[in-house]
């Protein structure tokens, strides 16, 4: 969701609150959950769009995907060319200019959700082995 005013975007915020009856019968539990956000400033308070889509996850009962990316300009990348730049742990942030195209992000944006995106990948294929060889109730253990 991009980041309005400090939280996710009505669109986002309805999908969120039509899911009450999936709450109710836990059909999102055990689920992998991720978040990205973008906003147009650097901080844009990105983080409490995180949270809210990490409490909504949490709620529902679902396994939530964190950032373990590690900021590269502490290892000499240039700014705007470093993966996770932004510094974010509990989910993928961006920043794109106010009114720019959907598209204009900088290439260490770019690389950071190509990166978060494999994560994420690899995370569901080594939990989704691990469904596959143990009972049901070992899992959710």
């Amino acid at each position: 969701s991009p980041t309005y005013l400090g939280g996710v975007s009505g669109p986002f915020k309805t999908f969120m609150d039509a899911t009450g009856r999936l709450w109710k019968t836990q059909q999102l539990k055990n689920k992998l959950a991720a978040g990205f956000t973008v906003s147009s400033l650097p901080s844009g308070d990105k983080q409490s769009t995180l949270l809210s889509m990490w409490v909504f996850a949490m709620q529902h009962g679902m396994v939530w995907v964190g950032n373990p990316i590690l900021p590269e300009q502490h290892a000499g990348v240039p700014y705007d060319e470093a993966a996770n730049r932004l510094g974010s742990w509990s989910g993928l942030m961006a920043q794109a200019g106010h009114g720019a195209a959907a598209d204009a992000f900088v290439p260490g944006d770019t690389k950071t959700a190509r990166m978060f995106g494999r994560h994420f990948a690899e995370t569901l294929q080594r939990l989704g082995g691990v469904a596959a060889h143990q009972p049901a109730e070992a899992v959710a253990a």
